[in-house]
């Protein structure tokens, strides 16, 4: 009966939990599909729009050239993507794998990186950045290298790798080493598939935080063409008089690509945030 009840409870709390994060999502969608008709600000909220439209979408992409921002989005955060995963498990894996001097001290210092918020480092950067002309005003390919080189590695992916190829048992290295492997052919043909739900972890994190990203783009781009999805819908807001039909409607549209993808890799979620918990 006390199981029961405690299982009721929990339960009950998740539920609370979940239908209280989704009420802001749900008044988005429903502020997307109201007419002109609607008051969007009835008081109490209105969640199921009386006067069904999808105008609103269609005049988002009619005006603003939101298909473009959610390319640029997506090169951008592809990129960031890729070069995460190949320099977090380039450096995560002498950092489990292999002893050195110095070993720890360089893991440390790269954990308390952490600690050190991107405002705090963002001039400097944005210092070097201009004098390496990674700038959108020198050339697109060079604008969509100043968005992306500053996210390219961080020490939450490198500690999450590490994590993960420390479960590897060492008699599994040592077995392919005596077959005639190399370290490189260990790391990429042995330990990397080893670790695929890590990896996927990795991967949705760093794609939700790119795409998401405003501030440092907001920051370095002029060039319209190459804004990414946050900035224009942040100027989606001014472009319409602050129409927040409008603006919600061109935040839904943003949203949908997270979704796919994080359905798309659901599967590895659970398992990669609990892979390397309990290995120090």
């Amino acid at each position: 009966m006390k199981n029961k009840t405690k299982n009721f409870l929990i339960h009950l709390t998740l539920i609370t939990v979940c239908a209280l994060s989704l009420i802001p999502f749900l008044w988005l969608l429903s502020t997307a599909l109201k007419g002109r008709s609607e008051n969007i600000f009835a008081y109490p909220p209105v969640f199921i729009p009386h006067d069904f439209t999808l105008e609103n979408f269609k005049e988002v992409l009619r005006l603003v050239p939101i298909i473009r921002y959610v390319i640029n989005s997506f090169i951008v955060a592809s990129a960031t993507v890729i070069l995460n995963v190949i320099l977090s498990a380039l450096a995560a894996y002498p950092l489990a794998r292999m002893e050195f001097k110095g070993k720890k001290i360089a893991f440390f210092a790269i954990l308390a990186t952490i600690m050190v918020p991107f405002q705090t480092i963002m001039l400097p950067i944005y210092i070097i950045t201009l004098k390496l002309n990674l700038i959108d005003s020198y050339s697109t390919t060079m604008g969509y290298l100043g968005l992306i080189l500053p996210f390219a590695v961080n020490a939450f992916g490198i500690f999450l790798l590490r994590q993960a190829f420390l479960t590897i048992p060492r008699e599994i290295e040592q077995s392919a080493v005596i077959d005639g492997c190399n370290s490189l052919q260990i790391f990429y043909l042995l330990l990397l598939p080893m670790i695929k739900p890590s990896i996927a972890l990795l991967v949705i994190f760093t794609f939700i935080g790119s795409w998401g990203e405003f501030l440092w783009p907001s920051i370095v781009l002029t060039n319209e063409k190459l804004f990414t999805l946050p900035v224009g819908i942040n100027n989606l807001s001014s472009t319409f008089s602050a129409d927040y039909r409008l603006v919600a409607a061109g935040s839904i549209v943003s949203i949908i690509p997270i979704v796919v993808f994080f359905l798309a890799l659901q599967k590895y979620f659970i398992q990669g945030s609990q892979e390397g918990a309990l290995k120090g």
